[in-house]
C-alpha cells in the first residue's frame, strides 16, 4: 500500500493510522485497535526520582530542531515498524506543519525525542526513544506540558505500554476513543507556539493539573 500525504492525514482523522512489519518491508498496513492508549492531559505522573532529574540533568529541551533525528533515533533499535515510506511521509507531514518533534539533547547530543502528528487539537503520538536514563520520561513530560498550554484535547499514544502507563496512560474502547477524536478535531491548537517552559515551571503546572 503506497500512501500519499492527504491519505495518511485522512486515516488519523477517522482513527486509523499506518504501521509496516519491520524497516525492511516496503508495504504499509492500516491499524485500527479495539483499545487505544491515550494519555490524559491531566494525568501525567511525575515521580519524585523524574522531578529530581528534570530539575538536575541540565539538558536542554527543543521543538522541531531535529525532527529527522529524532525519527532516526525513533527507529534505531533492532525491531521497528519505521520503514523508508513512513520516513518519507512524516517528513513531508512536517514541512507542511502536521507534524512535530520535541528534542532532548546533552550538550550537542541528541539523546532523546518524541514526534507525533497534528490534527485539529489531536496529538497523535507516533514514537519516542532514548538514549540516557529517563531522557524519554523527560521529553514526555515537557510534552504533555506544551500540549496543556497549547491547547490541545487529545493526546493519542496508539497502544498502552507498562511504560506509559507508569506515566499515567490509559487504555479506552474504540468507540470512547472516537468520541474525544471528533472532539478534538473540532478545536484547535498550536504546538509550536512560543513558550517557556522551565524545569520547574514543568514540574508544577503537571503536578497541579494531575
Amino acid at each position: 500500500m503506497s500512501l500519499s500525504p492527504e491519505l495518511l492525514l485522512h486515516g488519523y482523522s477517522i482513527g486509523i493510522f499506518p504501521m509496516a512489519e519491520h524497516r525492511d518491508d516496503p508495504e504499509l498496513f492500516w491499524v485500527d485497535p479495539k483499545f487505544r492508549g491515550v494519555f490524559p492531559l491531566d494525568g501525567f505522573h511525575i515521580s519524585r526520582s523524574l522531578a529530581r532529574r528534570i530539575r538536575s540533568c541540565g539538558y536542554t529541551i527543543t521543538i522541531n530542531r531535529d525532527f529527522d533525528g529524532v525519527v532516526d533515533g525513533c527507529a534505531d533499535r533492532a525491531d521497528t515498524w519505521i520503514n523508508p515510506e513512513l520516513r518519507r511521509l512524516y517528513r513531508h507531514l512536517h514541512g507542511t506543519g502536521h507534524a512535530h518533534s520535541l528534542e532532548v539533547w546533552d550538550g550537542t547530543a541528541l539523546i532523546g525525542g518524541v514526534y507525533g502528528v497534528v490534527l485539529g487539537a489531536a496529538f497523535f503520538g507516533e514514537s519516542m526513544f532514548s538514549r540516557r536514563t529517563d531522557a524519554s520520561k523527560i521529553a514526555l513530560a515537557y510534552l504533555v506540558d506544551r500540549l496543556c498550554q497549547t491547547g490541545f484535547a487529545l493526546f493519542d499514544t496508539q497502544f498502552l505500554t507498562a511504560h506509559l502507563a507508569s506515566l499515567g496512560a490509559i487504555e479506552i474502547s474504540r468507540a470512547a476513543y472516537q468520541v474525544e477524536l471528533r472532539q478534538a478535531l473540532e478545536a484547535g491548537a498550536d504546538f509550536a507556539a512560543e513558550l517557556n517552559q522551565t524545569p520547574q515551571g514543568v514540574i508544577q503546572r503537571i503536578t497541579q493539573t494531575s
